[in-house]
């Protein structure tokens, strides 16, 4: 039941997001659209039969349709059919080109306000967050020298406020794979720079290998070593551990988290090797000896555990970034300009191949974060909604027949040749298109089928 109850809940926060951004675009088109005196006849919401239409008094038809993957305005255009007398001079293809390249930029140009205006909202409520503190360390971070507890200041020269800086920063620098400079303060309250030498990762690193091969995870996120549960006639049952006991050493070894807990297990255990274990049990202290059993992770590899689980606890954010309604204005272009870079960045390094296409994300993906943003509260989804508007802008920026970008495309063709591409071409041009489009939706799904099977 939960299970279905949660599907139900991407769904909806899905639809919530894409009719939202969808709406906001195609709207960019009609405004523009009708300012420059083009008849629109459809404003739709959705492809496929509609749920619900209506006429309005300007005589645009508007409707909703049951398939919220997009979007499409219907101008009165020459192509497709006989233009009555009254109306030729509101005919989409006989407006100056300027025009008609005005109309094709509006959509993605609203994307662009839209997500000023959301990261303008979430400044202003304030986006709960972690301080940029590092918990568990390992991979290249731990090669780089960076400790637990070190406070997180500035990659590659750009300063870092919290964690989705930290995480943004990262993100970018590891894509490039260039080595990388962290400042840091210590606990002790000393700055040190430290390298991570992203160049030493593997070529085309999904999202996944990066996050994994970076090795750091915020300190506020870091599990106790207390014990939830046991699994029934496990090692840490035979060996008289109880829910509640917490872990402090291991053949010796101090255990601050649970993450710990799990890599000394790791390094420690083999077959007949029983470990010596110090454990705090309500305010006693005892000493028990276990050895773990082989077991199969989720993702078939196999691995020594202990049989337990942790005990559950909810992360607490300790930062809010808030600005008051002027200073979040700066702040909000800057986050728009910044996110813009990166994604453009990525884009470019997908094309080259220098970076993975698992990094491409579909509706599953989308439906997902949805709710997650939006459980998180009403600035963490104002922030999810401007990434993928600026996402969705800039995708229909792309050079690709049936996307703005495409007709655009043929537009500065126009331009420079001077005269608009013959029918067939423009044909040829949309099936091509049509095609790429299918690709892309086709790794993109692919990609979340794997997200969520693997």
């Amino acid at each position: 039941m939960s299970d279905l109850l949660n599907i139900l809940g991407s769904a909806w926060w899905m639809i919530v997001t894409l009719g939202v951004l969808v709406t906001f675009h195609e709207y960019g088109h009609f405004v523009v659209a009708r300012a420059c005196g083009v008849k629109v006849l459809r404003f739709s919401v959705g492809f496929g039969k509609a749920i619900k239409s209506w006429h309005g008094k300007d005589g645009t038809e508007y409707c909703l349709a049951w398939i919220p993957l997009g979007g499409y305005n219907k101008f009165l255009d020459a192509r497709e059919g006989d233009v009555a007398l009254t109306d030729r001079d509101r005919e989409f293809t006989g407006k100056p080109l300027w025009q008609r390249i005005l109309i094709v930029l509006a959509g993605p140009g609203f994307n662009l306000i839209f997500a000023v205006a959301a990261f303008w909202a979430m400044l202003v409520i304030g986006k709960p967050d972690f301080q940029p503190l590092i918990g568990n360390v390992s991979n290249l971070a731990a090669q780089a020298g960076i400790q637990r507890g070190d406070r997180v200041l500035s990659v590659a020269g750009q300063p870092v406020a919290n964690w989705t800086d930290l995480g943004l920063a990262l993100a970018n620098a590891a894509q490039a794979r260039q080595p990388t400079l962290l400042e840091v303060r210590t606990p002790a309250g000393g700055v040190q720079t430290h390298v991570i030498r992203f160049n030493q990762l593997p070529p085309h690193p999904s999202q996944q290998q990066l996050l994994d091969a970076t090795g750091m995870t915020p300190l506020q996120r870091s599990l106790p070593p207390i014990v939830g549960k046991l699994v029934p006639g496990g090692a840490a049952a035979a060996a008289g551990l109880e829910p509640g006991d917490r872990i402090q050493r291991v053949d010796g070894t101090a255990i601050t988290d649970w993450a710990q807990l799990v890599q000394v297990t790791h390094a420690h255990a083999g077959p007949n090797r029983v470990l010596s274990l110090d454990v705090e049990r309500r305010g006693r202290q005892l000493a028990l000896n276990l050895q773990p059993r082989l077991t199969t992770e989720p993702d078939g590899s196999k691995a020594w555990a202990m049989g337990i689980y942790a005990k559950a606890e909810t992360a607490k954010y300790d930062t809010v970034m808030r600005r008051g309604p002027i200073a979040a204005i700066p702040d909000a272009f800057a986050q728009t300009w910044n996110l813009t870079t990166s994604t453009v960045k990525m884009l470019g390094r997908m094309l080259t191949g220098a970076t993975s296409l698992s990094n491409l994300s579909g509706p599953i993906s989308i439906a997902q974060y949805a709710q997650t943003s939006a459980e998180m509260g009403p600035a963490w989804f104002l922030y999810f909604l401007g990434i993928i508007s600026l996402s969705l802008g800039i995708m229909n920026l792309l050079p690709i027949p049936i996307l703005d970008g495409g007709h655009l495309l043929y537009y500065l063709i126009e331009l420079v040749k001077g005269s608009p591409l013959s029918d067939r071409m423009m044909a040829a041009g949309q099936y091509m298109g049509m095609g790429l489009l299918v690709m892309l939706m086709g790794v993109a799904f692919y990609n979340d089928i794997l997200r969520i099977f693997s």
